[in-house]
């Protein structure tokens, strides 16, 4: 089979004058890169790698926000003989010591990174650095001074399918990461999505969400070496409007939380009521609506795509009601992103979708989503046993999400296995779907419903930035209302006993949330464990921390 380094040996050659990546340099200034100009980098590198003679299949690390050179940092790895070990750009000291050591690493790629200073003693003293460029760290030897004497590599250095291409390791909203092993077949897996969004050279795609991540890589990456499409990269998130704005992509995917700061962007310039008498007008109404895609960047967007995190339907609605029809993607960093899709054909607002080309599904008994792909991985490094839990005998993932399937063998994710939590009356409570329904709010920003060992369960919630604006008075009494409207809809044992609003965001830097912004529950419930209590006691609907 042709693996993602044989396609871009083939694209080198066909698109050799065609740009292929655009990279901010800061200040305003980009950089195109040619197919040519970007695969004699990549080649010079491996070059440089395989003059260090390191064991075949060393394991080498890429520690940096994306840019075009992290795509060709990977590239060499595999032309070299060796395996990329990705580290998000955000971990603190403790984990980016404990995946190097890990995975025993023997050299790492630093580029560009935030607070690279106090990140840099999680690199132990034997780890070889080399600074990408852009690199946070000048006292490496530089990305540029290799490739200016160095000789590129000769030939189209191979790799077999079956050979280990990757090590993610996982975001770890629970316990120490585990590093996913995946071989060039299982990340090739993802050429699924080739077909599924309909890709073409002349597409274009912006970048931003952490390549440390199979989601990037596999919705980004490995179809870009296919297919040779055009990657504009984000420069920061200050940048990041003007950045989208710049790329006009015709392929866009996120997270629940970015699609809702852009709604929240769009209500701060015009009230939500304001707006949905607007679109109301037919003609007025389709100005509007290209008027805000055009403001967000997304108004070429053909097929837009939102993971890693429940959506509420009614921001999928609200997309909707502007044009763009967003569509679901359901998987895990243990099948390289090949699960559940929602395609335009069949899709059913609140389901993740049908299985995709090769998947197999499976729900338990107990309500367990099991799932066979094409992008299975090999297993975690080092962790048999843990692998031996993950996928059964019958190459099953177990994949702790609980869920149903309609008449049509559409999934719908109705939470997780062990997120469920009992309360004091003996009720087992399934937060997500609760916090989905807060979510669609335009008030709240972020939500973590929790309870276990409560008579009722509490929603802590983060203000939206139009909401924190608003008299505290007017925010309580609307946030009363909603509890009201949530718990309608739910059974006795499932009412918000209150809502609570907390004052400090949650964030990756703070460790509330994942690299891939989902909640961290241990860590939430950790911080605010001591006063949930205090809180259930008292008697109003709504709580100020």
């Amino acid at each position: 089979m042709q693996t993602q380094l044989d396609a871009a040996y083939e694209n080198e050659r066909k698109l050799a004058d065609r740009i292929w990546f655009t990279q901010p340099m800061g200040g305003g200034v980009t950089r195109d890169l040619t197919w040519r100009e970007a695969m004699s980098e990549a080649r010079r590198m491996a070059a440089h790698l395989k003059s260090l003679e390191l064991p075949p299949g060393s394991r080498i690390s890429i520690f940096s926000k994306n840019c075009a050179w992290w795509i060709l940092s990977d590239l060499a790895i595999w032309m070299a003989g060796h395996v990329t070990v990705p580290i998000y750009p955000t971990l603190a000291p403790d984990s980016i010591r404990q995946i190097l050591e890990h995975s025993d690493c023997k050299l790492i790629f630093v580029g560009k990174l935030d607070g690279y200073r106090a990140m840099a003693p999680g690199i132990p003293g034997g780890v070889a650095k080399i600074g990408l460029p852009l690199s946070a760290d000048q006292d490496a030897k530089q990305w540029d001074d290799i490739i200016a004497a160095t000789a590129p590599i000769a030939g189209d250095p191979r790799r077999e399918p079956a050979e280990l291409a990757t090590i993610v390791y996982t975001s770890g909203s629970t316990g120490v990461p585990k590093g996913v092993m995946h071989s060039f077949e299982t990340m090739c897996a993802t050429r699924a999505f080739l077909d599924l969004f309909d890709t073409n050279v002349d597409d274009r795609m912006i970048s931003y969400l952490p390549l440390a991540h199979v989601a990037e890589r596999g919705c980004l990456e490995i179809p870009n070496l296919f297919v040779g499409f055009r990657v504009y990269f984000a420069e920061s998130l200050d940048t990041f409007l003007v950045d989208l704005q710049r790329a006009r992509p015709t392929l866009f995917g996120s997270v629940p939380r970015l699609w809702l700061k852009f709604q929240s962007g769009v209500f701060e310039k015009v009230p939500p009521s304001k707006l949905a008498r607007l679109l109301r007008i037919p003609i007025l109404g389709r100005m509007v609506r290209k008027k805000i895609l055009r403001g967000l960047g997304l108004d070429q967007v053909r097929l837009a795509v939102c993971g890693s995190a429940p959506v509420p339907v009614e921001l999928l609605e609200w997309y909707a009601r502007l044009g763009l029809d967003i569509q679901e993607l359901y998987a895990m960093t243990e099948n390289m992103a090949i699960s559940h899709m929602t395609r335009p054909a069949d899709r059913r607002i609140g389901y993740v979708g049908s299985p995709m080309p090769g998947v197999e599904q499976r729900i338990t008994g107990e309500g367990e989503v099991l799932v066979k792909s094409p992008g299975t991985m090999l297993g975690y490094y080092r962790e048999e046993q843990l692998t031996r839990e993950m996928i059964d005998p019958d190459g099953w993932i177990h994949t702790g999400d609980r869920g149903e399937l309609d008449e049509q063998g559409r999934l719908k994710i109705t939470g997780r296995v062990k997120e469920l939590f009992k309360t004091s009356k003996g009720k087992y409570v399934a937060p997500a779907p609760i916090e989905s329904a807060l979510l669609a709010d335009p008030l709240i920003e972020q939500a973590c419903v929790t309870g276990a060992g409560l008579a009722q369960p509490l929603a802590l919630i983060v203000l939206s930035p139009t909401a924190r604006t608003r008299d505290r008075d007017t925010t309580s009494a609307a946030l009363a209302r909603l509890r009201e409207a949530v718990n309608r809809e739910r059974d006795q044992h499932e009412h918000l006993g209150l809502i609570v609003v907390i004052g400090d965001e949650w964030t990756v830097d703070n460790g509330l949330l994942t690299p891939t912004m989902k909640l961290r529950r241990a860590a939430i419930e950790d911080r605010y464990g001591g006063s949930l209590a205090t809180w259930a006691g008292t008697s109003t609907p709504v709580v100020w921390s």
